[in-house]
């Protein structure tokens, strides 16, 4: 949002040019205004907002953050509230009602119009990452024995009321899904054309209690702009659109982002988040990351007589523990990305493992001569240098083996796969890193 936007409309509030106000609002769009009512105060919103077009202002309601959408709330009067819900598509409202206290809720309820509180409430008891949470019911349908002219003149009586047209769906009697069609394909039909005849017959739809990151995976897979979603009868009572499925991903995208950074997911933007939150979310994983770093401590003091008969041993042990952290969380990251695509599955257990080892393979070779090579040089000490290369091989080995194995483990124990991410897996990593070095060394120098 252009700085420059944002002073204007502040200056335009100061002198009270209401008008001039309505003016630039009306051509704004209404993400840029729901994102605007974040810079101003809190004051200015309530005014700001009821100089909107009725359209626009609904549109801009359901955009903006849940804290500004009940502060208007609050102010509303009953008809405002009723206006404002009665432009909202279905499932924008249940959205909207599932993030607001109870007092607003019962308030909202009261004054909606009792159809669509019947379908919200329904679209609320639905499991929270279920497809029937984020599917809208507002589609159009059309039954197989139209003709095209039937469909296009059922398309503009209830056009105002669908979300999307860019596919309509078919459905029998008993409302069981038959096809779809999209609306190019009825305007290049001929008029007398049946429906049945020119609808793509292939189904392909999602049961309300489907978990919804797979629904949105599913869109992406068949590139659907909308998904049908059938009940436990196979009949169709609402779709996905492609902009709640970016939602869903997006979400999701941020969850394993903070999983893999060893954070506890929070619903709430950063800012928005306390400070007492966003430490309650990070301590927990950084005190088991703490207590696990003791294990690598008692390992580096059993071997404490090895580095203290022969001190240049200590000096390499960061270079170690660094090169098996940072190949450990390389293969994690690779197998995560490619679990959360349906790249990778649980049947392909071994064969990941197999590729990982000879990548491992090829890595620690080429480091392993590098490091042998710079430290006969620089140290003068060919056994040094043949201790640290050969615990180059086994550490990069091990930690990506580590780095494979642990995240496909925690998918098979139906955990997210982002726990197993860099920290958990670098603190593993780092334990086994110092077991092999000191291992090897004790054998070369009879320690």
């Amino acid at each position: 949002m252009p700085a420059v936007i944002t002073d204007t409309i502040e200056t335009l509030l100061e002198k009270k040019k209401y008008s001039s106000l309505r003016d630039v609002l009306s051509t704004m769009n209404e993400a840029d205004i729901a994102a605007m009512f974040e810079d101003i105060s809190d004051d200015s919103i309530p005014l700001l907002f009821r100089l909107l077009p009725k359209d626009l202002a609904a549109d801009t309601f359901a955009l903006m953050q849940t804290d500004s959408q009940e502060l208007l709330i609050r102010g509303f009067s009953d008809s405002e509230l009723k206006e404002v819900f009665d432009e909202l598509y279905v499932d924008d409202a249940a959205d909207i009602i599932e993030e607001m206290p109870a007092n607003v809720v019962k308030r909202i309820l009261k004054n909606t119009d009792p159809d669509m509180r019947r379908v919200i409430n329904e679209i609320l008891n639905y499991p929270e990452d279920s497809a029937g949470s984020m599917m809208t019911t507002d589609y159009i349908s059309l039954r197989p024995m139209m003709t095209v002219n039937e469909a296009i003149k059922r398309i503009r009586r209830t056009i105002s009321e669908a979300e999307t047209v860019y596919i309509c769906y078919v459905t029998d009697d008993n409302r069981k899904l038959t096809g779809s069609l999209s609306v190019k394909t009825l305007l290049l039909s001929a008029p007398d054309d049946k429906i049945c005849d020119i609808m793509d017959k292939s189904v392909i739809c999602v049961h309300t209690h489907d978990d919804k990151e797979n629904v949105a995976k599913d869109m992406n897979k068949y590139d659907f702009v909308t998904m049908p979603v059938a009940d436990d009868e196979g009949r169709l009572v609402g779709i996905v659109t492609f902009d709640d499925a970016i939602d869903v991903m997006q979400d999701e995208t941020t969850e394993d982002i903070e999983r893999m950074a060893a954070i506890n997911p929070t619903e709430e933007s950063y800012f928005k988040t306390s400070d007492i939150k966003h430490a309650r979310n990070r301590i927990l994983w950084l005190l088991i990351l703490m207590l696990s770093g003791v294990i690598t401590g008692g390992i580096l003091k059993k071997y404490e007589s090895a580095y203290a008969a022969i001190p240049i041993l200590a000096t390499f042990i960061p270079l170690l523990m660094s090169t098996g952290g940072n190949c450990g969380a390389q293969s994690s990251t690779m197998i995560i990305r490619g679990m959360s695509l349906d790249e990778i599955r649980l049947r392909d257990f071994l064969r990941v493992i197999f590729t990982e080892v000879g990548i491992a393979l090829i890595i620690s070779v080429i480091l392993a001569v590098g490091s042998g090579l710079w430290i006969w040089i620089t140290e003068g000490d060919l056994k040094i240098a043949a201790v640290i290369s050969l615990s180059i091989v086994g550490i990069v080995t091990i930690s990506q083996f580590i780095g494979c194995t642990l995240p496909m483990l925690a998918k098979r124990c139906s955990l997210d796969p982002a726990v197993m991410a860099a920290p958990l897996i670098t603190t593993i990593v780092d334990a086994a890193s110092v077991l092999i070095y000191f291992f090897i060394a004790s054998k070369f120098f009879n320690l």
